[in-house]
């Protein structure tokens, strides 16, 4: 008894799997075609022609020629630098194990920004040019040249102060004041720095008067 079991579950365990088998074997197509150009019909050579999803593919011969296995239901993907992409599902009723596609890809037509090339400097046109080269200044030059002393008297005159420094100019007056309550305070007229200050200020134009636009 147990010897026919046996039997018959080998029979059935076999039966399945060429089942399987033929079924897998139905599905897989192999795939023949060429990848041609809409508007002359000549074949593209390069062309990637890959199963989307895996990482199975081929390139088309110098005819445009292919050929690739794949599953019936797969896409296929059609690509090349030069052309538009294009994709192509297999038929999932495709009768056979054999298919075949003539693929047209239409032209991609890409412009690139334009090349200005010269040629190579001289050692002395190099060492020319780097020590005439105007370099744009940084923050922190920028920072030291507006705070230099000419550059604050200028932003003193065209700007009004704001509170903080009002008061601390009104608080500096009161303490002078004070300081020199009962003395003759001293006098810039007399300052040989304060007469130094007025002649350079007096060379920049600082004291013109400005034109109304």
């Amino acid at each position: 008894m147990k010897k026919w079991i046996y039997l018959f579950f080998l029979t059935f365990v076999n039966f399945g799997v060429k089942a399987q088998f033929e079924t897998l074997k139905d599905s897989i197509v192999q795939i023949y075609g060429v990848v041609m150009t809409t508007d002359s019909l000549k074949g593209i050579e390069g062309a990637f022609i890959k199963v989307k999803g895996q990482n199975r593919g081929t390139i088309s011969s110098n005819k445009g020629v292919f050929s690739i296995a794949a599953f019936k239901g797969d896409v296929l993907e059609f690509t090349h630098v030069n052309y538009k992409g294009k994709e192509v599902q297999i038929p999932l009723n495709n009768e056979g194990n054999q298919y075949s596609i003539i693929q047209l890809m239409t032209p991609d037509t890409n412009f690139t920004a334009e090349v200005i090339i010269r040629r190579k400097p001289t050692k002395e046109e190099f060492a020319r040019d780097f020590v005439n080269k105007d370099i744009p200044d940084d923050e922190i030059e920028m920072a030291r040249k507006n705070l230099t002393p000419e550059k604050l008297a200028v932003l003193s005159r065209i700007y009004s102060r704001d509170g903080k420094e009002g008061v601390n100019t009104t608080l500096r007056g009161v303490a002078d004041r004070y300081y020199y309550n009962g003395q003759l305070a001293p006098q810039r007229i007399l300052s040989v720095n304060a007469w130094r200050d007025f002649v350079r200020a007096w060379k920049r134009g600082d004291f013109k008067r400005k034109k109304k636009k």
